[in-house]
């Protein structure tokens, strides 16, 4: 599942590009859903997770510029510019630009449409086939996160608007993942798909030492928000989920593989009785 979240200025867009980029990994770990390929457990416990890091380097990943002095809406820009086109569609049909440039198709040059020139919507197109960890359109995007049973759903979209739309907890988030180096945040997202809350990041620390506090960052800022239900509620209570599995230490496809192999006896079919 994904959350899709506003930016205000392209300042603002930056600083939460940074953080949902480098706390991606972190989601992916607390909603880790997918450990069953073929009736069988994969070695993974996010397995949706390591296919995305098997897919095309130039479309996908942690986009390192993201954290470079001075990005904003050019360098992405510039970034997509030079992802490898996949098609042009025009008159009802897909037109095949595979590999081609969408450099090429601003100068009039691109092969399959030779001439031609690209219209507004060819560029919205070619946004959508890019698939970096957090994607830039007229809103962010994050794509970090397993699916799962209704319970959980809201529980993505508070953590992340916890974390992003109140200025006070975005600072703290920055101030915890400023210091990352682009090879450790690599490597975290690397070791997500198998280690879940296991896998180290900087400091010597792993994602299970930070969760906690990140969950505390994103209590502040949905408290700080004061968007209150008829009950009064504030939204807090939707990190419920995320509070059992920070304390548990188990994300949920570790109890799925130990229902597997204990109380299911190796039966997958019970995983949909477990899923609704």
């Amino acid at each position: 599942i994904q959350t899709n979240l506003d930016y205000s200025s392209e300042a603002d867009m930056a600083q939460k590009f940074r953080v949902s980029l480098a706390l991606q990994p972190l989601a992916t770990a607390l909603f880790a859903n997918s450990p069953f390929t073929e009736g069988k457990p994969n070695g993974y416990l996010s397995y949706r997770s390591h296919i995305w890091s098997d897919t095309d380097p130039h479309r996908t990943g942690m986009i390192p510029f993201v954290f470079e002095d001075g990005f904003g809406y050019e360098r992405y820009v510039d970034y997509m510019l030079d992802v490898p086109m996949y098609f042009v569609f025009r008159d009802g049909k897909y037109i095949d630009a595979a590999g081609l440039s969408f450099r090429d198709f601003l100068d009039g040059k691109l092969s399959a449409l030779p001439g031609e020139k690209p219209r507004q919507a060819d560029w919205w197109d070619h946004l959508s086939t890019a698939f970096p960890e957090v994607r830039l359109k007229s809103f962010l995007e994050m794509r970090g996160a397993d699916g799962g049973p209704w319970n959980r759903i809201c529980a993505l979209p508070a953590l992340w608007v916890g974390l992003l739309y109140d200025q006070g907890a975005l600072d703290a988030a920055w101030d915890m993942v400023k210091h990352w180096s682009m090879d450790e945040r690599e490597a975290l997202r690397n070791a997500v798909p198998k280690l879940g809350l296991d896998a180290p990041i900087h400091g010597g620390k792993t994602l299970r030492d930070i969760a906690p506090e990140v969950l505390a960052i994103a209590r502040a800022g949905l408290a700080s928000r004061g968007a209150l239900n008829s009950s009064g509620d504030n939204e807090t209570g939707f990190l419920g989920p995320l509070d059992d599995i920070v304390a548990s230490g188990t994300v949920p496809a570790q109890r799925l593989l130990d229902l597997y192999h204990g109380e299911w006896a190796g039966d997958l079919s019970r995983v949909y009785e477990e899923s609704f």
